[in-house]
């Protein structure tokens, strides 16, 4: 028997696969039609996308934390809000991020993360 998760819940699973980087797990939860948009900056779409935006950016961290402080659902639609924390060779570098998600059929059809660009590139190393 398949097991159904619900939106929440592949939300949840993405994350957690994200924060270990195991972006092969991850991304079979992103629908080839996904879009990606990191609001303050660029859209991608589908896992090739979010893979390109993902690993080169978490290319330094020695690791990754997404807490969820708070998760409402509505149907398709998930709001988190979270405290993504990154551990890099100096410390720990802590964002405070919203993402409205859709999800499909068991996979994220639409994905915005809203959060201050200036409050991580002014920290963040450079490529």
């Amino acid at each position: 028997m398949t097991e159904v998760r619900s939106p929440a819940e592949i939300v949840r699973a993405f994350l957690a696969a994200m924060a270990v980087k195991d972006y092969d797990a991850g991304l079979r939860y992103i629908s080839e039609t996904c879009e990606y948009t990191n609001i303050p900056m660029s859209t991608v779409h589908g896992p090739d996308g979010v893979r390109g935006v993902l690993e080169p950016f978490f290319a330094p961290t020695l690791e990754n934390e997404f807490l969820i402080l708070r998760q409402v659902a509505d149907g398709p639609v998930v709001f988190t809000e979270r405290l993504d924390r990154h551990r890099l060779p100096d410390g720990w570098v802590e964002l405070s991020v919203t993402g409205v998600w859709e999800v499909r059929d068991g996979q994220i059809t639409v994905w915005r993360d809203y959060f201050n660009a200036a409050t991580i590139l002014e920290v963040w190393p450079a490529p």
